[in-house]
């Protein structure tokens, strides 16, 4: 029986998919920052609901963080979405 070659699975990927994702986002703590993620992340992940994101104000009150976990279905939609989030005249950081 002759080897064949090797054929990519998903999951040799350390990710799996379907599965829950958390992206922490900052910027600077403005009226509309909050929303404003949510929207963006809205577009990536219609299922998100704006309601669970976590919001943690800095300690000297000038940055907001926001973690928000979405559905993440495939790699394809994570990097649009931290594209999109990172593009963002608001946003400081992804993690």
């Amino acid at each position: 029986m002759a080897n064949s070659p090797a054929i990519p699975r998903q999951d040799d990927s350390p990710w799996v998919f379907p599965s829950d994702f958390p992206i922490k986002i900052m910027g600077r703590n403005v009226d509309g920052f909050a929303d404003a993620i949510a929207q963006v992340v809205l577009r990536h992940a219609p299922d998100f609901h704006p309601a669970s994101m976590e919001l943690r104000v800095s300690s000297g009150r000038n940055y907001l963080s926001c973690t928000c976990t979405v559905r993440a279905v495939s790699r394809e939609q994570l990097d649009a979405l931290y594209r999109e989030l990172t593009a963002h005249p608001l946003v400081r950081v992804v993690l």
